[in-house]
């Protein structure tokens, strides 16, 4: 039997391992009201015979959002926030799914990108469930910007516990909001996701490239959290998703007053990896990636490849991870194309909390891929039965 069929995991473009990871991560959405199955499949239709186009890719995703946006507003016109409020989530998320592709950034793309952002920005204004605050964290006198989720109060008399969710090599808020955060914070823990430098608006719009020393900027965003009065200070956690393997170990490890780490994707010696991926590009020989090759050199502000070497010198965890004490949690897919799984076992090894735990995805019950892409549901679940 063909491998693509015996690999249970969906596959829209199976030519395509990027085309494909980047519509599960719209259609992945679908749980938490950030897509419409019936739109997305508008979407992939319309780019089956463009495959590896990346500006058909990005044509076709904003289309669909203008299209959902103007509905929404139209409702909002009338009246009728609150699916007017749904319309503009889902046109948010397909503005960014759309511009993830494109290198060099364009104007046209990134008018779109910020079109994603005042679309979440908007239905904020009108969802009662959960309450959606955007704010600013002071950094190096400019600021991060992030989505605060207020937490569902499950304990009235006492202060509430918070997680820090910070973005991945080329995520953004917007859509890591739709990764179940609704569910999290409906047990009474509120969620600050943020853009990071390398990340979202803090690349496009401010100009902060991706660093290594993530407790440069971890630090801060822990002391907002813990200056809110309705956050008990002793209770707050840091997440990271896929290159955030790397984020929230580091910030966990310099940034002891964080409470628990939680890895949602491994990482261990990142420079290892984009070497690999540059000699299998050399040889044409496509190693699984989520974004273009190009956006590395884009986030790390480098050159060349020989400069992105370089800047990725210090992206190691070895180290790193032995300085952490607070209880600590590894999530992998047992068949993930972009992190061996034995990096992740050697990260997790390297762990010095006493109180660490690795959950391996299986094949057989799913979310075996990258950051559980083939099931978010199951990997959601998990994460937040081990948060609260």
């Amino acid at each position: 039997m063909n491998d693509k069929l015996e690999d249970l995991s969906f596959t829209y473009f199976p030519e395509n391992y990027r085309w494909s990871h980047g519509l599960l991560i719209g259609l992945n959405m679908a749980p938490w009201g950030g897509a419409e199955i019936g739109e997305i499949n508008r979407i992939g239709l319309r780019l089956k015979k463009c495959v590896g186009d990346d500006d058909a890719w990005f044509q076709e995703w904003s289309r669909e959002a203008r299209s959902v946006e103007e509905r929404g507003r139209e409702r909002i016109r009338d009246g009728q926030t609150a699916s007017g409020a749904q319309y503009l989530q889902r046109a948010s998320a397909y503005y960014h799914v759309g511009e993830r592709f494109l290198q060099p950034k364009s104007r046209e793309g990134l008018d779109a990108y910020m079109r994603g952002v005042e679309c979440f920005r908007d239905a904020a204004k009108f969802i009662i469930r959960p309450r959606v605050e955007h704010v600013e964290i002071p950094y190096e006198g400019t600021s991060l910007p992030a989505i605060y989720v207020h937490a569902e109060s499950q304990n009235k008399a006492g202060k509430m516990p918070a997680v820090v969710f910070f973005d991945g090599l080329d995520i953004t808020k917007e859509i890591q909001y739709f990764k179940g955060v609704s569910d999290l914070v409906a047990r009474g823990i509120a969620c600050l996701i943020v853009d990071g430098p390398g990340n979202g608006e803090s690349i496009r719009f401010r100009g902060l490239y991706l660093r290594h020393d993530t407790e440069h900027y971890a630090t801060p965003v822990f002391d907002y959290l813990a200056s809110r009065p309705e956050i008990d200070p002793n209770r707050i956690g840091v997440m990271a998703i896929s290159l955030g393997g790397y984020y929230a170990p580091r910030a966990a490890a310099f940034e002891q007053r964080y409470a628990c780490c939680l890895a949602w994707g491994a990482q261990w010696d990142y420079q290892k990896i984009w070497r690999d991926r540059f000699d299998r590009l050399a040889r044409a020989d496509t190693p699984s990636l989520s974004v273009a090759a190009q956006h590395i050199s884009w986030v790390l502000n480098a050159t060349s490849q020989d400069d992105v070497i370089k800047r990725l010198e210090p992206f190691k965890l070895d180290g790193v991870v032995q300085k952490i004490t607070c209880p600590f949690l590894m999530l992998h897919g047992e068949g993930d194309e972009q992190m061996p799984l034995s990096e992740a076992q050697k990260c997790f090894d390297a762990v010095g909390s006493k109180q660490k735990t690795m959950k391996i995805f299986t094949r057989e019950e799913g979310g075996y891929h990258h950051c559980q892409i083939d099931n978010q549901s199951i990997c959601s679940a998990y994460m937040w039965d081990w948060l609260e």
